[in-house]
């Protein structure tokens, strides 16, 4: 095998057309052809077949995805290694953590990892994340989550086998204006919500999630927008928001928004990588667990 047949093999299962691959590839689509048969010549197997929605895998080419992925991603680190001598860290993180928690891990790994270079990239999504993380395009992606699998918070998590740490907690605060009904009152129960207007995103967003979790059905939903929005709307009065304690820590201080007594556990700040590409790059395990703080019990998660 050799990697040009791997790069076009892999380009078409991501893109699902020898045209659509050529194109990725900057290659003719007679040759991206040429090196899937002569990949497939050399394993003795059928590695596509034509479907309706493309070229489609066959057994032998599920199983060989990947190994592809898993060579491929090995002979780019061992090309970065030997130019430069350092390790190389593709990271993924959510948007929402790019700004607040990033430049904390990246602290971190330059502390416990002097030789590692890391190439960040963000994600308005954790779904897409997910789908770079399984792709190979990312080694680990930084998100939000709680309780000891990988989904707890209320997301479905990718069929591929993950491994997690958790690195920090996040803690949340449900705020509003200081001229809002419940400011001011102690010891509040979701009950005491019934009908307040909750201003939240979407229902994949996090906060959403936890949202529902620890206030219950009770409070009416008011579609905002993200967290600078729902921030934003709960200073002017327009209803309470559960957000981050990270995001509204100014407007706390400042007096513009007040926490409200009602008691939330914190979410935790998750490092997820694909377990079965640990084999691939020695050291990843590692070098993802030096970006961890001294969050309680340092919870490890393999599937």
């Amino acid at each position: 095998m050799e990697l040009r047949q791997l790069r076009s093999f892999a380009a078409v299962v991501e893109h699902r057309t020898v045209t659509g691959a050529a194109v990725a590839l900057g290659l003719a689509p007679s040759s991206v052809s040429q090196q899937i048969r002569t990949l497939e010549t050399a394993l003795g197997v059928t590695l596509f077949v034509r479907g309706p929605g493309g070229m489609e895998l066959t057994p032998a080419g599920q199983r060989m995805r990947g190994w592809a992925r898993s060579l491929l991603d090995t002979a780019e680190q061992a090309v970065h290694d030997v130019r430069t001598g350092r390790r190389n860290l593709r990271l993924g993180a959510l948007e929402t953590l790019a700004g607040s928690h990033v430049p904390l891990i990246l602290t971190r790994l330059a502390e416990r990892r002097p030789g590692l270079d890391v190439d960040v990239r963000s994600d308005r999504t954790r779904e897409g994340l997910f789908a770079d993380v399984v792709a190979g395009r990312l080694d680990a992606a930084l998100l939000l989550d709680s309780g000891e699998e990988i989904g707890a918070l209320g997301f479905p998590p990718p069929a591929e086998p993950l491994a997690f740490v958790d690195l920090d907690p996040v803690p949340l605060v449900l705020v509003s204006a200081p001229g809002h009904p419940l400011a001011g009152r102690t010891a509040l129960t979701p009950a005491d919500l019934d009908g307040v207007r909750l201003l939240v995103n979407v229902p994949e967003c996090s906060f959403w999630m936890a949202g529902e979790r620890a206030l219950g059905a009770g409070p009416e939903r008011i579609r905002a927008g993200g967290v600078p929005v729902m921030r934003a709307w709960a200073e002017h009065g327009l209803g309470i928001s559960l957000l981050p304690r990270f995001a509204v820590a100014d407007s706390l201080r400042t007096g513009v928004l007040v926490p409200l007594g009602l008691p939330l556990p914190d979410l935790c700040l998750r490092l997820v990588w694909r377990a079965d590409r640990e084999s691939a790059l020695p050291g990843l395990r590692e070098t993802l667990y030096a970006a961890a703080g001294p969050y309680p019990d340092a919870r490890p998660g393999h599937p």
